[in-house]
């Protein structure tokens, strides 16, 4: 019988994250089947902010999964990382039943996109063997944090499924404020992330999937809600009384923040 997951926000950051040792949340992705999350899953399902389409998709590889190289500019070594994880045909069909049967059909298949930077920077050190299979599902940006929020929740039978869901984004993500990593950390940033750790750690899902109008700064820290809605997503499946733990905070660039949650039930 599989062990019932508990669900993950994670906050990927830069793509740097894959080749460079001075960003702190390496560390913690480092230390995830030692300090984190022992149990290991059949499948991860990875909702990531780099995957946006009208309709919700999930990829459904029967091979291997392509690395995607979803950013431009960078080292040239980020380009010949691979991530090579099997696909995950069943259990990415197994979402889209469980999302139709809950009304957010159609749901629509994506039988040649592999994993894009959301997915697999943080899965190289949070699983480094690549040998769990990975789908994932696309985001709707043009719909809100409550619409992500009950997507979550029609995929909470997977948690017993041995699926884990991880929502891939940032807990904070303005490209337009970023600073130099030794400059003090932006008020804005730290107001917004002190809020959604707060609000997270007190139940107050209402407020989270209200973040535009209950959130400090929250047009600054979000621009666009990609990002976010991961977080809704993961949040959503983990139910109701969901307790949150913040389980790594940092901050580079002086606004970008990596706060990771965990959201389990006692």
């Amino acid at each position: 019988m599989a062990v019932k997951m508990d669900t993950f926000f994670v906050s990927h950051g830069s793509p740097l994250l894959s080749i460079d040792d001075s960003i702190p949340a390496r560390g913690f992705f480092k230390l995830w089947k030692s300090q984190v999350l022992r149990e290991i899953p059949k499948t991860i399902l990875v909702v990531s902010a780099h995957w946006e389409t009208y309709a919700p998709t999930v990829n459904v590889i029967s091979g291997l999964n392509d690395t995607i190289y979803d950013f431009h500019g960078f080292p040239k070594p980020m380009y010949q990382l691979k991530y090579p994880a099997p696909g995950a045909p069943k259990v990415a069909r197994r979402v889209k039943e469980l999302l139709q049967g809950a009304g957010f059909g159609p749901v629509e298949e994506e039988k040649a996109r592999g994993l894009d930077h959301g997915s697999w920077v943080p899965l190289m050190f949070m699983y480094p063997e690549a040998n769990i299979p990975v789908c994932q599902l696309s985001i709707q940006t043009m719909e809100d944090g409550t619409y992500h929020y009950n997507m979550g929740k029609a995929l909470a039978p997977l948690r017993d499924e041995g699926v884990l869901i991880v929502g891939s984004g940032s807990a904070t993500h303005n490209l337009r404020a970023t600073g130099p990593d030794d400059a003090p950390i932006v008020s804005w940033a730290l107001e917004f992330d002190a809020w959604l750790t707060n609000s997270l750690m007190n139940g107050s899902h209402e407020d989270v999937n209200n973040y535009e109008d209950k959130a400090p700064h929250a047009k600054m820290a979000h621009p666009s809600p990609d990002h976010f809605y991961p977080l809704h997503v993961a949040l959503g499946a983990a139910g109701e009384q969901a307790k949150a733990e913040l389980i790594h905070a940092s901050f580079t660039e002086s606004s970008l923040s990596y706060s990771s949650y965990r959201f389990y039930n006692i």
